[in-house]
């Protein structure tokens, strides 16, 4: 082998042995002229006909794959033989270039022309990897079909690989002023830095390994730092090392166990006080105003189409043949004005998230709680999940874990089925979505359905997820140990406050099969005047009516004046939303159930 090839095998060798780094954001504007805006827009428009060729490419590679036959006696193995599985799928994906590898090599004969004045050889390379990662999600499963890009919406992004060639940042030194620039095809784009800020002092300072353009709509053309296509560009600088950590965002070094629910969050750490509230309560969206942009972008729509629609207002069919739309520029208006507040709205959602997750953070180091899929949520609790978005939050939670050096830990839900399972016997007995209280003949209860569950998880083994009683016996002492009957409650075990799944912002039913007993004092009262709608978990809308509910029916000041506990919550305030957490990760079932 000559010494040159030598050389270079032994240069990607070590690049590939390079060890992985941890990486954060930083995200600055760009002040762009029109000219410049013009050029980016160009740029874009080839990388998007670049990225469709490339994923069209890469599609058709899949299908000749999937129709090989030996696909189908790659999939009839047993999937106990993982070996022989792994080997046959190997053979096929290389049979047919079916790589990120394969793709790589592709590339280089769609960038010709004048895609290649607009696209440097270094910035393709991530396109092929964006592509075959659309892809794999499908050939594993995980996905129903790849989206190409259209000219409409176009290509919003685009990034590089390394920060020394083609579209990099650049920052000057201070005796040069401090200034930062993103170098692309010749224009110098300068980035609007605030070194008050000490997110972006603490971020400049690190190395940065690779910059990325986004273009993101605003809300008009007029709006600051727009172009005249109405859009606003900033840089992404992924950077090596971990984020900026705030001083005013404490870090916990305690256990806590959680429970997200569609609507809900219940929070109980080892030690602390446990919460449960409506989570992301605040977003309040106007949906009248929204369904009313919807209503006039349908009409301006039909009103520049008429020929798309048959005599009854319906669509006309023309099989697999595209419908060519006009879209005027009132409808164009319209929908920036729709999109705008969406934005708003997942701006506002966004902040919430994040000051949930310090607050999460603030209680303890490592976060316990049930792996769900949330895609099933979406189609069970479509606008719920929609609203709040518990997925990202999860998300959002899990990186911030890992920055601060704690641990998240997510359960499989088959094995703890912390809702349907009670601590003081070791049953295990299914519930309904609609009793909301937990009420055992062991005596433990009745307790909130979500809070025992975040209860159970905060004292689970991670090790061993699979709940034990003799655990919480050891650790709670004697938990659940008196005699059935003893201190549990003459009434019911159903909950007053048992209510069907209802619909977001549509008023809810109590169900059918609850018994309409008499009220005792260990039942929960929900006032028709202060009970909130909007969530399957029925909330009330007060803090004192939050607090009765959490006791089973008599405040929380009760519980602690007849057990000897110091009352730490004000009925007056919102801190009246917090439990105790002697009520909930009690040592005896009596802290459940007031005795008469």
């Amino acid at each position: 082998m000559p010494k040159k090839c030598q050389g270079q095998h032994k240069q990607k060798e070590q690049q590939e042995k390079r060890p992985a780094t941890p990486t954060f954001l930083l995200e600055l504007p760009l002040a762009v002229d029109a000219e410049q805006a013009a050029r980016l827009r160009a740029h874009l428009e080839a990388a998007r006909q670049l990225y469709n060729a490339i994923l069209s490419q890469g599609q058709q590679r899949l299908r000749r794959m999937r129709a090989d036959p030996a696909w189908q006696e790659a999939r009839a193995l047993p999937r106990t033989h993982k070996a022989e599985r792994a080997a046959a799928f190997s053979a096929l994906r290389k049979a047919h270039g079916f790589s990120e590898a394969a793709l790589h090599e592709a590339v280089k004969g769609l960038r010709v022309g004048w895609i290649a004045a607009h696209i440097e050889a270094v910035l393709a390379q991530t396109l092929p990897t964006r592509a075959y990662r659309a892809l794999n999600r499908v050939c594993l499963g995980k996905g129903k079909r790849v989206r190409f890009k259209s000219r409409g919406r176009g290509l919003s992004s685009i990034e590089n690989k390394r920060n020394d060639t083609s579209l990099r940042f650049v920052l000057q030194p201070a005796s040069e002023g401090n200034a930062g620039y993103l170098l692309w095809n010749g224009d110098q784009l300068p980035a609007l830095i605030n070194w008050k800020d000490e997110v972006v002092t603490h971020g400049l300072r690190h190395r940065i390994k690779y910059a990325r353009l986004i273009q993101r709509p605003a809300s008009s053309p007029r709006a600051a730092g727009a172009d005249a296509q109405g859009s606003r560009y900033v840089v992404q600088l992924a950077l090596e090392g971990k984020p900026h950590h705030k001083p005013k965002h404490t870090i916990g070094q305690g256990i806590v166990g959680a429970d997200l629910g569609p609507s809900t969050l219940a929070l109980v750490p080892q030690q602390g006080e446990a919460s449960l509230q409506v989570f992301c309560a605040e977003l309040a969206p106007d949906t009248k105003a929204i369904r009313r942009l919807q209503r006039q972008m349908d009409r301006q729509r039909r009103a520049g189409n008429p020929e798309h629609y048959d005599e009854k207002g319906r669509v006309k069919k023309q099989g697999k043949k595209r419908l060519p739309w006009k879209n005027s520029k009132r409808y164009q208006a319209t929908r920036r004005r729709k999109a705008t507040r969406e934005r708003k709205l997942a701006a506002h959602r966004k902040s919430l998230h994040g000051r949930k997750v310090h607050e999460v953070v603030a209680l303890g180091r490592t976060i316990i709680l049930e792996k769900v899929s949330y895609k099933a949520w979406q189609k069970r609790f479509g606008k719920s999940v929609g609203l709040r978005a518990p997925g990202m939050f999860v998300e959002l939670l899990r990186r911030t874990v890992a920055s601060t050096g704690g641990t998240l830990v997510e359960v499989p839900t088959r094995t703890t089925a912390l809702s349907q399972w009670c601590h003081g016997c070791g049953r295990r007995v299914k519930k309904p979505l609609s009793q909301r209280w937990h009420h055992c003949e062991c005596g433990v209860g009745p307790v909130q359905r979500d809070l025992y569950s975040a209860f159970l998880a905060a004292y689970l083994d991670p090790a061993e997820p699979t709940p034990s009683c003799a655990r919480y016996q050891a650790v709670l002492g004697g938990c659940g140990s008196a005699p059935a009957g003893s201190t549990r409650a003459s009434s019911t075990t159903r909950e007053r406050g048992a209510v069907l799944a209802p619909k977001l912002w549509h008023p809810q039913s109590r169900s059918a099969s609850v018994q309409k007993s008499r009220e005792t004092t260990t039942r929960a009262s929900f006032p028709a005047s202060v009970g909130r709608t909007g969530s399957v978990e029925r909330i009330p809308g007060t803090p004192s009516a939050l607090a009765r509910e959490a006791s089973g029916g008599v405040s929380i000041q009760m519980l602690h004046a007849k057990y000897g506990r110091k009352a730490s919550l004000d009925e007056d305030t919102p801190s009246s939303r917090r439990y105790s957490a002697g009520c909930i990760s009690c040592h005896s079932a009596r802290r459940f159930v007031p005795q008469s």
